[in-house]
């Protein structure tokens, strides 16, 4: 590995070998989502828990100072919406020379396995490493499932991880699954980070998952809904970046929330 990519992968990932990613990219196919209206206003509070900030060119160029002092993990692809025919039906939106000039740590697509259009976004993440490995960027891939939820199963995970990482993906993605969670992360030669998915009902069920998706092999997380859509979202990232760097256990994280919810 090249001294820039090394480079850039330590930006995004802390010593520990750990990593809690934000993303505030929902937008970019869901418009202005629930309490991420003012992108800015919502992650002002919460940016220090997190190690870096997975964004789109538009968020981070009009709401993100410049001297925030996170990694940038800069969402690359679109072109679809929650009203379009086909959430899968996505491509490269932002060039290489973009990339460069925001001067992003890392750079996030995309790929829909088992879709209509998987063949399509398997090679955009492909052409997308063969640029971006040039210049010493690595390729985040996400294993997306559009609105079919239901694929989130451990064959189906761990099939989209090793494709991602099979075409040149530096870190993966993914979302967590009860059962074969370790299958998923074992079949994968690259690093794996957990996707937070649609918003959990209580702060219990996320510190659960992201306790057990971290024990079975993922190197962090990366959740924005379940934390920014908290009631209580400082104390929310508290606690995970608890369990993600300080190896808080569920109780642990849980009387962290508690205790910092009081204060606030």
């Amino acid at each position: 590995m090249d001294w820039g990519m090394q480079n850039r992968l330590s930006q995004l990932v802390r010593p520990d070998g750990r990593c809690f990613f934000l993303p505030i990219d929902h937008g970019y196919f869901q418009g202005p989502t629930h309490c991420l209206e003012k992108p800015g206003a919502t992650i002002e509070p919460i940016l220090k828990y997190c190690d870096a900030l997975f964004v789109t060119r538009g968020i981070l160029r009009s709401c993100v100072a410049a001297s925030a002092g996170k990694p940038i993990i800069l969402r690359v692809s679109g072109g679809t919406s929650m009203v379009g025919k086909d959430l899968t039906n996505e491509d490269i939106t932002t060039s290489i020379e973009e990339i460069i000039r925001l001067n992003a740590q890392a750079v996030g697509i995309s790929v829909f396995v088992g879709s209509e259009h998987e063949n399509k976004t398997l090679l955009n993440l492909a052409r997308l490493v063969n640029e971006c490995e040039d210049y010493g960027i690595p390729v985040m891939a996400v294993t997306a499932v559009g609105k079919e939820l239901e694929k989130r199963d451990a064959r189906y995970l761990a099939l989209s991880c090793r494709i991602a990482a099979e075409l040149g993906a530096r870190v993966v993605k993914t979302y967590w699954c009860e059962e074969g969670f370790e299958k998923v992360v074992t079949g994968c030669p690259v690093p794996v980070v957990i996707a937070g998915g649609p918003k959990c009902t209580t702060e219990a069920e996320v510190f659960a998952f992201v306790h057990d998706g971290l024990q079975k092999g993922a190197i962090g997380i990366n959740l924005g809904r379940n934390v920014w859509q908290s009631p209580h979202p400082v104390a929310m990232a508290a606690a995970l970046e608890a369990i993600v760097h300080k190896k808080a256990n569920v109780e642990d994280a849980q009387q962290l929330f508690n205790d910092l919810k009081k204060k606030r």
